[in-house]
C-alpha cells in the first residue's frame, strides 16, 4: 500500500487520471498552497489531491464563475465551510493532480493548470496548517474482463451520443476519430467528457477495475441518448474545453 501527506483542494467536480484541471485561485488559504507548491524544484511534480464534496454538505457559500471578493471572503480558515469534521464532507475517492504551470498574478491570485495522475482514497485530512492536507493511498487501476471489447462499445456509443448532442445543440463536436482505443483511456475520457452530475461522474471515479466503469457509462451514453433524442433543444455545450474552477 503507497500513501502520502499532499495538500488536498476540494471542488464540486470530479478530476479523472489524465484530464486536466484549469482553476482560478483567489481565497487565502489556496493561495498559501499555491505558494508552498512553488517551493518545490522545477524538476519534481507539484502535486496536490483534488477531491469532490459531497452534494449539500458544504455549509459555507461557494463562487461561481469568477471570483466576487464581495461575496467570497479573501480569508477563511482551512476548514472553513466544510463542518467539524471535514473528512466526512468529502468524497472519499479523489485523484492526485500535477501543477504543470502556476502563475501568481499582480493581485495575489493564481492561474493554475494542473493534470490528474493517480486516483487516491482519502483516509485522513488533517486542519492545523494554513491548507488542508491528506494522508492518502493510491489506488491501482485494474482492467477487469472484456475491457477492450467493453471499450468499443463505449465508442460506439459515446460517438452516438456527440451526434444527438451535437444536434440538440446545433453544434459539432469531436469525431470519434479522435478518440484513444486504451481501455483505461477510453473510460476516463469519456467519464469527463459525458454530461452528466458530480455523484455520477463520482460513481465513475471510484469503479473498482475499468471493466466496470465501462459497463456503467455504456448504460449511462445509451440512457442519455435516449433522452436527448426526445428533446426539442439543449443548451450549447462543449466537450472539448473544461471549465476553470474558481475555489
Amino acid at each position: 500500500m503507497t500513501t502520502a501527506r499532499l495538500p488536498l483542494f476540494p471542488l464540486n467536480a470530479v478530476l479523472f487520471p489524465g484530464l486536466v484541471l484549469p482553476l482560478n485561485v483567489f481565497e487565502e488559504r489556496y493561495r498559501a498552497m499555491m505558494r508552498e507548491l512553488l517551493k518545490t524544484d522545477e524538476d519534481e511534480p507539484r502535486r496536490f489531491a483534488v477531491v469532490a464534496i459531497r452534494d449539500g454538505r458544504e455549509t459555507a457559500p461557494t463562487g461561481s464563475g469568477m471570483p466576487d471578493a464581495v461575496n467570497v471572503p479573501a480569508e477563511r480558515g482551512p476548514a472553513d465551510g466544510f463542518g467539524p469534521d471535514p473528512v466526512q464532507t468529502f468524497h472519499r475517492v479523489g485523484c492526485i493532480a500535477d501543477a504543470a504551470k502556476i502563475r501568481e498574478r499582480p493581485d495575489g491570485s493564481f492561474e493554475v493548470l494542473a493534470t490528474g495522475t493517480t486516483r487516491v482514497k482519502l483516509l485522513s485530512v488533517e486542519a492545523s496548517g494554513p491548507f488542508l492536507t491528506a494522508e492518502l493511498e493510491e489506488l491501482d487501476e485494474e482492467i477487469g474482463e472484456e475491457a477492450g471489447a467493453l471499450a468499443e462499445g463505449v465508442l460506439r456509443a459515446f460517438r452516438s451520443y456527440q451526434k444527438r448532442l451535437a444536434g440538440a445543440s446545433e453544434r459539432s463536436l469531436t469525431t470519434g476519430a479522435d478518440l484513444p482505443d486504451d481501455p483505461s483511456v477510453v473510460s476516463y475520457l469519456v467519464a469527463a467528457a459525458a454530461v452528466l452530475d458530480v455523484p455520477a461522474k463520482q460513481r465513475l471515479l471510484q469503479a473498482p477495475d475499468t471493466a466496470t466503469r465501462l459497463r456503467e457509462e455504456l448504460t449511462l451514453l445509451r440512457s442519455e441518448t435516449a433522452v436527448i433524442r426526445h428533446l426539442p433543444s439543449l443548451p450549447a455545450v462543449d466537450l472539448t474545453r473544461a471549465p476553470t474552477h474558481p475555489n
